[in-house]
């Protein structure tokens, strides 16, 4: 019985942020309520605040729901020590290019949190832990590059935040690019590609 019942309010929470994430995508953020997301999901307001806090909170797990299995990809990588990280890097890059190509809710999530949110009044808080989630990405990053390096698998002359900074800046501007205009490029093709094109000039020779 009690199994029963965490499955039925995991149930109950992912229904509730399916919900949130396309009444989000209809109406933005601040023009949601939370009544609407309730009504959306076919449970009460109580049931909403019983799993989140607030909006703020809500729209938080959304977001963390599609992006917490990349950070624990990039977290993974210390514990392969023989590895070449950079390989990691791109895999998990690659697979995040390949769900954002294929994966309507990548899509989705993307486009609330870049231009169907403002952060300010209660959501103000979800800025500070997007800036703190992007730093700690960012020094995961790094930490593979500087383990590459120390492996000998990265050129000697290249700095490992610089690296870093430069392989997320290209992830980042491909997706943005093609979440706002898919004709553009195909992103499945282009993406591999590019990645490829950066981390050869960045191998030990």
């Amino acid at each position: 019985m009690a199994r029963r019942t965490r499955d039925e309010a995991l149930e109950t929470r992912h229904a509730i942020l399916d919900a949130a994430e396309l009444a989000f995508q209809e109406n933005g953020v601040s023009r949601t309520s939370l009544a609407e997301i309730a009504k959306r999901a076919g449970v009460t307001r109580g049931a909403i605040y019983w799993h989140f806090e607030n909006k703020a909170a809500l729209f938080d797990a959304m977001i963390q729901r599609v992006f917490d299995p990349l950070e624990r990809m990039l977290q993974d990588l210390r514990t392969h020590e023989d590895d070449n990280p950079v390989v990691a890097l791109r895999s998990i890059a690659a697979y995040y290019l390949e769900r954002v190509a294929t994966d309507p809710q990548y899509v989705r999530v993307l486009e609330i949190a870049w231009h169907k949110c403002e952060y300010v009044g209660e959501m103000a808080v979800i800025r500070d832990n997007h800036l703190e989630c992007g730093n700690r990405y960012l020094d995961l990053n790094e930490t593979g590059f500087r383990l590459a390096q120390q492996r000998g698998y990265l050129r000697t002359d290249v700095d490992p935040r610089q690296a870093a900074v430069g392989f997320i800046a290209l992830v980042d501007g491909l997706v943005v690019n093609w979440t706002l205009d898919g004709s553009q490029f195909p992103l499945g093709d282009y993406g591999p590609r590019c990645l490829d094109a950066y981390l050869e000039g960045l191998k030990a020779r």
